[in-house]
């Protein structure tokens, strides 16, 4: 069993970094075709928002790697505790990517979904 979770984490983790190059390399080909026809200022935020997305999918692939390996392979306080700093930076960045990618705190998204099929600002108005 121990071995099937190493061999998964190892999957996991290459898996994470192919994804995280996958978006660099795929964004940057889409922003500089893009650039080429309009002005950087235009395109830089939906690069910005492709590398985001990759990334986040990259790093949720990479904190699973992470549980595998220090809930089945190293179940000790010190690799729990190990597994909790950082799936705390993990989670610090994915909400930070979020933030950038959205522009509002992910648990905003719905009420901005609602206002905005209703026909409201985000300010009331």
């Amino acid at each position: 069993m121990t071995e099937i979770v190493r061999l998964s984490t190892l999957f996991l983790e290459m898996t994470g970094l192919a994804v995280i190059m996958t978006a660099v390399v795929i964004s940057s080909a889409d922003f500089l075709m893009r650039v080429r026809k309009d002005r950087f200022e235009t395109n830089y935020r939906g690069y910005r928002a492709n590398l985001g997305r990759g990334i986040l999918i990259g790093l949720e692939l990479l904190i699973a790697a992470d549980i595998l390996k220090s809930v089945v392979i190293d179940p000790t306080l010190n690799g729990l505790a190990v597994l909790g700093g950082i799936v705390l930076i993990r989670t610090f960045l994915s909400f930070s990517l979020e933030v950038e990618i959205n522009g509002h705190w992910p648990w905003h998204g719905t009420r901005f979904s609602r206002e905005r099929s209703h026909g409201n600002t985000c300010d009331g108005k």
